[in-house]
Parts: C-alpha cells; sequence; structure tokens
C-alpha cells in the first residue's frame, strides 16, 4: 500500500509530496518517490535504492568470479602437462624432423 507524506512548500513555491511503500507487519516504509508541483506542472522522481544497486553489483561480480575460476580449472589455458601428454609432444617432434 503506498503513502502519501504530508505536503512541504518550499521558499520558491514548489510543493514535495514523497510516497513510501508501507511494510508489512508493521516494519519501516521504502521510499518509492517524489512528486514536485510548481508552476510548470507536476513531476515524478522515482526514489533509488543506492544500496539495493551496489548488492546486485557485488553479486553479479561474485557470479563472475566463481564461473571465471570453475572455467579455469576445469579447462586451463596452459598446455596439458601430464607425463602422457609430455610423451606424445616429444613423439611427434621426432617425427617432424
Amino acid at each position: 500500500m503506498l503513502v502519501f507524506g504530508e505536503p512541504y512548500e518550499t521558499s520558491q513555491g514548489t510543493v514535495l509530496i514523497t510516497v513510501t511503500r508501507q511494510a508489512r507487519r508493521g516494519g519501516p516504509g521504502r521510499a518509492v518517490g517524489l512528486y514536485t508541483v510548481n508552476a510548470d506542472g507536476v513531476t515524478w522522481t522515482p526514489a533509488v535504492d543506492q544500496g539495493r544497486i551496489s548488492l546486485v553489483a557485488a553479486c553479479t561480480g561474485l557470479v563472475a568470479a566463481a564461473f571465471s575460476t570453475l572455467a579455469m580449472v576445469l579447462r586451463p589455458p596452459w598446455p596439458n602437462l601430464t607425463e602422457r601428454a609430455m610423451i606424445a609432444q616429444a613423439e611427434s617432434a621426432k617425427h617432424r624432423r
């Protein structure tokens, strides 16, 4: 449910009305935005939750790091250096000569 705050008039004659979303179970509300009323008309300015944006960015970075680490472990970019691979490489070098 949206809750509209008390109108606040600035010294320039602009009226500001805050809008919050009421939390369930009586918890604190979350800001949704702000209505600005002046001689030019009414404008809506949505609230931006910087904490939520930062959390999404950090989680995205963590997932990307996990996937790249997993890719490196499963198939590293350097050559396969097992004994069998080294013997095969030495034999192919002999045949090239």
